[in-house]
C-alpha cells in the first residue's frame, strides 16, 4: 500500500512485516553549478508539495490518471534530491522517464537486476540526488520540459514519452529482518541540513511553460550508490509497490491545483555568499557502484545547451563551498582515525 502523508509518499506492507514501512520524500534544494567541477551535497530547502493525481481528475492528461500516483511541481531548471527513511531494509528501483538512474537501462518489470545492480538499499542509501555516472559522483537531477531534448529519457531513446519519476519499492524477507534485527543491525539514516524554503524569496530559477517536466543531467556532484550488501535472495522479490510520480511545470500546477506553487529557490551563488553550509557524507562500511555505463553518455544541460545555442540555465555561475558539514558513519563512536602523513 502506499499513502500520502505530510509531503512523503509512504510504502507499508503489513502483510509481508508490520514494520516493513518506507518514506521517500522530494527534497527541494539548490541546482548546483554545471560547470565540469565536483561539488558536495546542496542542503535540502523543505520539502516539495506531492497532491494525489485522482483528486484532479478533470484537470489533468487522461494518461496521467492511467499512470496513477501523485504530481509534483517544478520549476524549468530547478532540482530536486529524494530522502530515504525506513529502519526495515528496502531496495529500490529509481527512474527518471522510466530510464534507471542507477544503471542506466531502460525500465524492466521483471523486479530487480542481480547481474547489475539496478537499485538503492535503504536502510543504507540515505538519499539520491541524481544519476550515478561513476563511482562517487552523480550527475544532479535537473528539471527540464518535455520535449526540450535535455532530460536523460531523451538523450538515451530519442523519445519524450513518459517523463516523471517512477519507483518501485521491494522489501526484505522477514525472516531476514528479524535475524537482522537480533544481531542489532536495522537503524535509521542520517538526514544532513533542512533550511527553511522561506529564505530566498522570488530569486533564482526561470519559470517555463511546458506542462511535463523530465529529469535532465546537471552539475557534478559527489555522492556514493551503496553496493547491495545482502544476498539477492534476501528480497522479497514477489512483493512490491509501485508509484508513478509526475512533474509538472508551476505554472501548469497552480492552474490545475488553484494552489501557488513553492518560492523559486537560491542560486548557488545566493546561498554560498550568505556563508550557508554544504555537507559530505560518508561511509566506511560499505562499497560504491562504479555508475551506469549509459548514463556516463549523457550530456548535461550545459553541453547540450552550448550545441544548441540556448540558455537554458540562469545564473549557472561557479562557486567555492567554504562552508561543508562532513557527516561519517561507519566508525565506532569513539574511534579516531588514523591518516597518511
Amino acid at each position: 500500500m502506499i499513502e500520502l502523508k505530510h509531503h512523503d509518499l509512504v510504502f507499508t506492507f503489513p502483510e509481508v512485516h508490520e514494520e516493513a514501512r518506507l518514506h521517500i520524500g522530494f527534497q527541494r534544494t539548490l541546482r548546483i553549478p554545471d560547470d565540469d567541477k565536483t561539488y558536495p551535497l546542496p542542503p535540502g530547502l523543505g520539502p516539495f508539495p506531492l497532491r494525489h493525481v485522482d483528486d484532479f481528475a478533470a484537470g489533468v492528461p487522461d494518461v496521467w490518471l492511467r499512470r496513477g500516483g501523485v504530481l509534483l511541481p517544478m520549476y524549468q531548471s530547478e532540482a530536486v534530491w529524494l530522502n530515504f527513511t525506513a529502519t526495515y531494509p528496502f531496495a529500490i528501483k529509481i527512474a527518471a522517464g522510466k530510464i534507471n538512474a542507477v544503471s542506466g537501462k531502460e525500465w524492466r518489470d521483471d523486479g530487480l537486476d542481480h547481474d547489475t545492480q539496478d537499485y538503492v538499499v535503504v536502510p543504507g542509501q540515505p538519499w539520491l540526488d541524481g544519476y550515478c555516472v561513476d563511482e562517487g559522483h552523480i550527475r544532479q537531477f535537473v528539471a527540464m520540459p518535455l520535449g526540450s531534448g535535455y532530460s536523460a529519457e531523451e538523450q538515451l531513446t530519442g523519445a519524450a514519452e513518459h517523463g516523471g519519476i517512477q519507483i518501485v519499492a521491494y522489501p526484505i524477507e522477514p525472516e531476514v529482518f528479524e535475524r537482522l534485527r537480533g544481531e542489532g543491525r536495522c537503524g535509521g539514516v542520517v538526514m544532513y541540513q533542512a533550511l527553511g524554503d522561506d529564505m530566498f524569496e522570488g530569486q533564482g530559477a526561470s519559470v517555463g511553460a511546458a506542462p511535463d517536466m523530465g529529469l535532465a543531467p546537471g552539475g557534478i556532484m559527489e555522492q556514493e550508490i551503496y553496493d547491495d550488501h545482502y544476498e539477492f535472495e534476501d528480497w522479497k522479490t514477489d512483493s512490491c509497490s509501485r508509484c508513478f510520480v509526475h512533474l509538472t511545470n508551476s505554472l501548469v500546477w497552480r492552474s490545475i491545483t488553484k494552489e501557488d506553487p513553492p518560492t523559486t529557490p537560491p542560486t548557488a551563488v545566493e546561498y554560498t555568499s550568505a556563508g550557508l553550509p554544504w555537507f559530505e557524507y560518508y561511509d566506511d562500511t560499505k562499497v560504491a557502484l562504479e555508475g551506469g555505463e549509459r548514463l556516463k553518455e549523457m550530456k548535461s544541460v550545459a553541453e547540450l545547451a552550448r550545441e544548441k545555442g540556448d540558455v537554458p540555465l540562469p545564473e549557472n555561475e561557479s562557486v567555492e563551498p567554504d562552508a561543508v558539514v562532513t557527516y561519517r558513519v561507519g566508525l565506532e563512536e569513539d574511534q579516531v582515525r588514523e591518516g597518511v602523513f
